[in-house]
């Protein structure tokens, strides 16, 4: 009866190592995602900031400066807009992964549910024969 019990309790453990090995991979394959996302953002927003700090050392007189001013607007925008798009870019990221965990715990539980089911019929099924006896 022992046996049994710890053959359960190893297959029921495997299968839970095995489920949270799957979903520490996928977490991990969003964190990649996630940084690359961000790294190129940050990337993009420097360059065009410090384009646009090269043009702003060049400024001279206060002509120079007026037309400045513009481009400097725009760049801020430019870099509110990659952030933004970035930021939706991970969160559906976020979800996709999400929802891949979800489906992985769903199948975990039906299986077990599978299982436990199984193991109640055939116990059913031996105490159905021995009260015959």
């Amino acid at each position: 009866m022992s046996y049994q019990f710890n053959e359960q309790f190893t297959a029921a453990s495997r299968q839970f190592a095995d489920a949270a090995a799957h979903i520490n991979h996928i977490a991990l394959q969003n964190v990649e995602k996630i940084v690359g996302v961000h790294l190129s953002t940050l990337s993009e927003n420097a360059n065009a900031t410090f384009a646009f700090a090269n043009e702003a050392i060049d400024v001279r007189d206060l002509d120079g400066l007026k037309a400045l001013w513009p481009k400097g607007a725009q760049v801020a925008r430019e870099n509110v807009e990659r952030l933004v798009s970035a930021s939706q870019e991970v969160m559906g990221h976020t979800v996709k992964t999400h929802e891949a965990i979800a489906e992985l715990a769903k199948a975990q539980i039906e299986a077990t549910t599978a299982d436990v089911r199984a193991e109640a019929e055939k116990v059913a099924r031996s105490a159905a024969k021995a009260t015959k006896r």
